[in-house]
């Protein structure tokens, strides 16, 4: 029998926490750089265009948010986990709201395994948890092809084991 977890302690310190892989980290950061570029290009060509001399105070707030950013993604990828259990799955994220989803095995409708093209080039898949209740579904990002196999074989066995027993 599992303990309960705690409302007022989000990240249970009874089980073992699985973590994403830091190449997520590496996605977010591309995906982040992309739009900054875009962002200052349209600066410049702001300023190439109509002269605006204080045009450059927006550029450093720019730089400003992109290293606030940079921080949070990292910060905010290693906060991600999750934890196998008899009877559920445990899925934490976020730093300043903390999110913790416990999907119970046999209440698991199917278990999704998708890549983007990003995705795949860095060797990653998200595993996704759908559920009768949509708010209760659950992902886990950044996790190796073998990783996400494993989770989702392991899952879907889980789950029609419970299931039976409804």
């Amino acid at each position: 029998m599992t303990p309960p977890v705690s409302a007022l302690e989000p990240w249970p310190a009874t089980v073992a926490w699985r973590t994403v892989s830091p190449r997520l980290i590496t996605i977010k950061l591309l995906g982040l750089a992309t739009g900054i570029v875009f962002v200052l290009a349209g600066l410049g060509v702001a300023r190439w265009l109509w002269e605006i001399d204080w045009i450059w105070w927006i550029v450093a707030a720019v730089l400003a948010y992109a290293v606030l950013r940079v921080i949070s993604i990292i910060r905010g990828v290693r906060s991600w986990g999750y934890a196998e259990r008899d009877n559920d799955l445990l899925v934490r994220h976020g730093l300043l709201t903390r999110h913790l989803s416990i999907v119970p095995y046999a209440r698991m409708q199917f278990v999704d395994v998708s890549a983007s093209p990003l995705e795949r080039a860095f060797g990653l898949a998200t595993v996704q948890l759908h559920t009768a209740a949509a708010a209760s579904d659950a992902r886990v990002p950044g996790l190796l092809p073998d990783d996400a196999a494993r989770l989702r074989d392991r899952l879907t066995a889980l789950g029609e084991d419970r299931a039976e027993g409804l």
